[in-house]
C-alpha cells in the first residue's frame, strides 16, 4: 500500500514539473521585447552562394530584427523560397515543343511575400517509354 502511494506522488510530481517547463517554454516565446505586432519580413538572404542557412530582416516601426532562415537549395529561383503552390500532375508532350507542362495555385506566402497566384513550368518530355506490363 505505502508503494502505491509513493509511486503516485512520484508520479504527481514529474506531471507537475513537465507541466511547469511547458510554461516556461510559452513564456521565453513571448519575452522577445517587441510589443509590434505589424512586421514586414523581407525575403531570406543566404550568407554564400544562393542557398542553405541565411537571415531575414524584419521592421516594424523604428524597430528591426534578423531572423535566421534557411533556402533549401532545390528551391525553384523563379518564384522566391517563400511563395508554397501546390502543383498538378504533369500535361501531356508537345510535340512541337518537346515539353511538357502544370501549373501551380498559390497554397501559402510566408512573410509577407509578394507571390503570384498560379505559376507555370515546364520540362523536356521523356524519352523513356514506360511499359504497363508490370502486374499483368
Amino acid at each position: 500500500m505505502q508503494v502505491r502511494s509513493l509511486l503516485l506522488l512520484l508520479a504527481l510530481i514529474l506531471v507537475a514539473a513537465a507541466a511547469e517547463a511547458g510554461k516556461n517554454k510559452k513564456e521565453k516565446a513571448k519575452k522577445d521585447g517587441s510589443k509590434c505586432e505589424d512586421w514586414r519580413w523581407g525575403p531570406c538572404v543566404p550568407n554564400s552562394k544562393d542557398c542553405g542557412l541565411g537571415y531575414r530582416e524584419g521592421t516594424c516601426k523604428d524597430e528591426s530584427k534578423k531572423l535566421k532562415c534557411k533556402i533549401p537549395c532545390n528551391w525553384k529561383k523563379k518564384f522566391g523560397a517563400d511563395c508554397k503552390y501546390k502543383f498538378e500532375s504533369w500535361g501531356g508532350c508537345s510535340a512541337q515543343t518537346g515539353l511538357k507542362t502544370r501549373s501551380g495555385t498559390l497554397k501559402k506566402a510566408l512573410y509577407n511575400a509578394q507571390c503570384e497566384e498560379t505559376v507555370y513550368v515546364t520540362k523536356p518530355c521523356s524519352s523513356k517509354i514506360k511499359s504497363k506490363s508490370k502486374g499483368q
